[in-house]
């Protein structure tokens, strides 16, 4: 069986993105998934996620503190089996990427997964800072606890 590889996209790669990338982590096997975050943008290229995301996270046992911003670039259409956006301004951009459908069907909204075809937001803490992040943690582990049990069950 071949890794599969999974992105999880959001616009700046330092809040939601990268919160996600660091759960899904936590909760499969290394050798049979590989997990890496992007941003749509490119303000924030090699930074640490932003405070409010390393805070939650330690406040949760997990250590996002190594990642680093990183933009989305057309050759990861072809080298991800699955790429998760956070929010419906994110799957915009990234539409206009691409045409290619088949490119396209990897990309869904990361609630999906909690939530079928809702294509739900997880809000951006980039702004709201501390108060939003707990929140956006809970849907974030929700999402990918489901991600990583279809995961560990195939």
């Amino acid at each position: 069986m071949s890794k599969i590889n999974i992105l999880m996209v959001c616009l700046g790669n330092i809040c939601r993105s990268p919160l996600a990338e660091g759960l899904l982590k936590s909760k499969v096997s290394t050798e049979k998934v590989f997990v890496d975050s992007a941003g749509l943008d490119d303000w924030h290229i090699g930074e640490a996620p932003c405070d409010s995301s390393q805070e939650i996270a330690r406040k949760n046992d997990l250590d996002i503190s190594g990642l680093r911003a990183r933009k989305f670039k057309m050759q990861d259409f072809d080298r991800f089996d699955k790429i998760y956006i956070m929010d419906s301004y994110n799957m915009q951009l990234i539409r206009k990427l691409t045409k290619d459908k088949q490119k396209l069907q990897k990309v869904d909204f990361i609630l999906n997964e909690v939530f079928p075809d809702e294509n739900l937001d997880v809000p951006d803490s980039y702004q709201k800072g501390r108060s939003a992040a707990q929140m956006i943690y809970k849907m974030l582990d929700m999402a990918t606890d489901k991600i990583a049990n279809n995961l560990n069950h195939e």
